[in-house]
């Protein structure tokens, strides 16, 4: 009985993140010891970011019809509205 105490007090401490890891990111976003991303690697996780956004929000519109099509009255609303 001490003995499964003892486990789980210890599987409970692995679960505890420590000081720095060293796959913990740093405030630039890229791992302790690695190379800043360049500019190009930055756009391209930006470019595959927005292809999901935009192929979630078109599963979303298939999903629930009725709610985007309220969406796109609102827009339509929004956009007969504005003011150049």
């Amino acid at each position: 009985m001490a003995q499964k105490d003892a486990d789980r007090q210890d599987g409970k401490q692995d679960g505890k993140r420590g000081e720095k890891d060293a796959d913990q990111q740093d405030d630039t976003g890229g791992t302790a010891d690695a190379p800043p991303e360049t500019p190009a690697e930055r756009r391209r996780r930006r470019a595959q970011f927005l292809r999901e956004l935009h192929e979630a929000k078109a599963l979303r519109d298939r999903v629930q019809p009725r709610r985007a099509r309220a969406a796109r009255m609102r827009q339509a609303m929004r956009m007969r509205t504005f003011r150049w």
